[in-house]
């Protein structure tokens, strides 16, 4: 096993990985870490090898003070392939990870990409006239600073919120304190940074333009991100498919984790 650490032009990355053959490199959402992913990776592991990555500022990855955009993330990620050598790469990206891959061939092609998987994220998070599936509590300037506030002034509460708010069935008590912990490893300056970067971007214009396939996963139980707004992508990409997954909210890979986990591995053999 590699050590668990590649060097960016300005910080670390920390990633882990398990399996052999083409690689799958999964990122996880705001203020979360690769191991959310940790009911999926040894199925997946059986058929790829498996590279879970933290973003920068999360889980234990580097926690510079700047660098705190999408377009630094999709670099970052970038510095992961090169670094790894890793070509014919599987990306399936959920929630704040659509993003990222979104950017990643906007700046550097679909050079080391294979296919991508976009789990339950909207093209634009902002509602306007012509566009109304947007975040159910952060849709505007005014609740991306009611956000930042209740994420700076009592973080622990707002990771309770949050964590339940993001599925449709409670955890066992010992995999939500696991999952808590992950969170806690996110400095709020960090969350409070991304998500005023992230959350402004509307993605609709570039999306009909990127040919790489793609499978497209939408929740319709999500009460933190409007199912139409998935489902767009997947009409708008030349290359996408929809999955509908019925029993889900935004954590599709925990509330329906047997379905996830069948639909990535069907998706990486076709």
């Amino acid at each position: 096993m590699s050590v668990p650490y590649i060097t960016t032009n300005d910080g670390t990355q920390y990633y882990e990985e398990k399996g052999r053959d083409r690689p799958l490199v999964m990122i996880h959402g705001w203020s979360f870490s690769g191991r959310f992913f940790h009911r999926n990776v040894d199925a997946f592991a059986e058929h790829a090898r498996v590279i879970t990555i933290d973003l920068r500022g999360h889980g234990e990855s580097g926690k510079p003070d700047h660098g705190y955009r999408i377009p630094r993330l999709a670099a970052d990620l970038r510095d992961v392939l090169v670094q790894l050598d890793l070509t014919d790469v599987t990306v399936p990206g959920w929630s704040l990870g659509c993003p990222v891959i979104w950017s990643y061939p906007e700046l550097f092609g679909q050079e080391r990409l294979r296919a991508a998987i976009f789990v339950q994220q909207t093209p634009r998070q902002y509602y306007s006239p012509d566009w109304k599936p947007g975040h159910a509590t952060c849709y505007d300037q005014a609740g991306l600073v009611f956000t930042q506030q209740r994420l700076t002034l009592n973080s622990d509460a707002f990771d309770e919120q949050n964590l339940s708010g993001c599925l449709r069935h409670p955890l066992p008590h010992d995999e939500k304190r696991f999952l808590l912990a992950e969170m806690k490893k996110c400095p709020s300056y960090v969350r409070s940074t991304l998500m005023a970067d992230h959350t402004v971007h509307d993605w609709r214009d570039l999306l009909p333009h990127l040919n790489i396939p793609a499978l497209v996963m939408v929740a319709k139980k999500d009460t933190v991100l409007n199912p139409g707004g998935p489902a767009w992508v997947a009409v708008h990409m030349p290359h996408a498919r929809a999955e509908v997954f019925e029993d889900s909210a935004h954590m599709i890979f925990i509330d329906e984790t047997e379905k996830f986990n069948a639909s990535v591995v069907s998706f990486l053999k076709q």
